[in-house]
C-alpha cells in the first residue's frame, strides 16, 4: 500500500461516518466524523506532495481547519467566525488563479458557454442574497463581499474549463461547485427549518470540495516540477 493511502481512506471513511450520521440526525457523532476530515486530508496531500507545503496552501488549510472548528463549536459568534475564516480561503485561492492565470482566448463557440456561467452566477449570487437571515442583516456586506469573491474564484474555475477543457481545469471546476453549494445549502440551513437532507448536501459538498482542492493542489505541483523539469 502507498504511504498516502491509509490517510486517504481515513477521509473517505470519515465522509462515510458523516453521510451516516446525519441521515440518522446523531449531531454529536457527526462533529467527531467532520473533525477527521481535514486533518486526514491534509496529511494525504503532504505525503502525496513528497512532505512539501507551500506557505499559500499553509495557510489555505490553517483557515479552512479554523473555519471548520467556528462552525463545529456551535457558538454565537461560529457563523461569523466561518464566513471569515473561508472567506481567506477564498482569497488565497483566488490569488493563486490571478498569479497563474493564463492568457484566455474565447472562440465563438465559447462565447455562449461563458455567457451562461456568468449569468448563473450573478442569479445564484442574487438570489442567495435575497435570503436575509439575522446574521445576513446585520453584516450584509460582509456576506455579499463573500458572495462577490466566490463568484469570481469560481467565473475563473468554470472560464478554464470551457477554453482549455484540461484535466486540472475540471478538477478547479469541480471544487468550484463543492464550495457553491456548500455555502449556498449553509445558509438554507440557516434559512429555512430543520431538514436532513440539506444538512447532508451541505456537509458532503464541503467534505468534496477539500478533496478537489487538494488534488488542485497535488496536480498543479506535478505542472510546476514538469516545468522545471524542462527547463
Amino acid at each position: 500500500m502507498k504511504a498516502n493511502k491509509p490517510s486517504l481512506i481515513l477521509y473517505f471513511m470519515a465522509l462515510l461516518l458523516t453521510i451516516i450520521f446525519d441521515w440518522a440526525e446523531q449531531d454529536f457523532l457527526a462533529i467527531y466524523a467532520k473533525a477527521i476530515v481535514l486533518p486526514a486530508i491534509f496529511f494525504y496531500f503532504f505525503i502525496s506532495n513528497e512532505s512539501k507545503v507551500g506557505k499559500t496552501e499553509a495557510f489555505i488549510f490553517l483557515f479552512c481547519f479554523v473555519g471548520q472548528v467556528f462552525d463545529l463549536m456551535d457558538v454565537e459568534v461560529s457563523e461569523i467566525g466561518a464566513v471569515l475564516s473561508f472567506l481567506i480561503v477564498y482569497l488565497l485561492l483566488l490569488k493563486i488563479f490571478i498569479v497563474e492565470r493564463e492568457k484566455v482566448k474565447l472562440s465563438k463557440k465559447d462565447i455562449l458557454p461563458v455567457s451562461i456561467v456568468v449569468i448563473f452566477i450573478v442569479y445564484l449570487l442574487v438570489s442567495v442574497l435575497s435570503l436575509q437571515s439575522d446574521n445576513m442583516k446585520k453584516y450584509n456586506a460582509l456576506y455579499t463581499f463573500y458572495g462577490i469573491v466566490l463568484s469570481i474564484m469560481s467565473y475563473f474555475c468554470f472560464v478554464r474549463y470551457i477554453t482549455k477543457g484540461t484535466h486540472i481545469a475540471l478538477i478547479m471546476s469541480l471544487m468550484a461547485v463543492c464550495y457553491i453549494f456548500s455555502d449556498i445549502f449553509y445558509i438554507f440551513n440557516e434559512y429555512f427549518s430543520h431538514s436532513v437532507v440539506l444538512v447532508l448536501i451541505r456537509d458532503i459538498t464541503q467534505i468534496l470540495a477539500y478533496y478537489f482542492m487538494v488534488e488542485y493542489f497535488l496536480e498543479r505541483s506535478k505542472g510546476q516540477r514538469k516545468v522545471l523539469y524542462n527547463d
